[in-house]
């Protein structure tokens, strides 16, 4: 019996140093935020904050009932010194929505963390108890990890829109072109 305890171990010591590094790597940081493999199914809400549902987001008034955020990354895009975007294919999302590609990663780039807290609370006009309908795609950490970072900033009001922009288009919604905000 002991003998086989052991193979046991050896063969998982081996099979883990023949996984590919990318299969090793940590998903989370030490603060929560996912950092890696951000297209995967998310099963909950973050801490804090509440899950809405398409059809019940679809009732809702952008800039009127809520701010709906968009985080969708910009993929091949370039963020200018200036804070200018040059984007590589267009973006669309739900009508009305505010664009900010980038800033649901576990880990920001530089700027982006500041663009994103100062945009939020000029749509907010400071209000922290503001709804705030959050989303991405579905099967995607971005709004889930913005969700989070919102409600790390004092923002009480926020609404985490899981199924994203596909949720909205899967209820033949319409979605239009999208620009990252300024």
């Amino acid at each position: 019996m002991a003998g086989r305890g052991m193979i046991g171990v050896l063969l998982a010591g081996l099979l883990a140093g023949a996984m590919p590094a990318t299969a090793q790597e940590a998903l989370f940081d030490a603060a929560g935020y996912r950092i890696a493999h951000y297209r995967a199914p998310v099963d909950r809400a973050p801490e804090g904050t509440s899950r809405i549902a398409p059809a019940a987001a679809a009732r809702l008034r952008p800039d009127v009932d809520a701010l709906f955020v968009d985080v969708t990354p910009a993929e091949g895009a370039v963020r200018g010194a200036s804070g200018q975007w040059r984007l590589a294919q267009p973006h669309d999302s739900i009508p009305g929505a505010h664009w900010y590609p980038e800033a649901g990663r576990g880990v920001l780039a530089p700027g982006i963390g500041d663009w994103f807290g100062r945009g939020m609370a000029r749509l907010t006009a400071k209000r922290r108890d503001r709804m705030i309908v959050i989303f991405c795609l579905a099967d995607c950490w971005m709004s889930w990890n913005a969700a989070k970072r919102l409600r790390t900033w004092g923002y009480r009001n926020i609404w985490w829109l899981a199924e994203g922009s596909d949720g909205w288009r899967d209820l033949d919604l319409p979605l239009a072109p999208a620009r990252p905000e300024p």
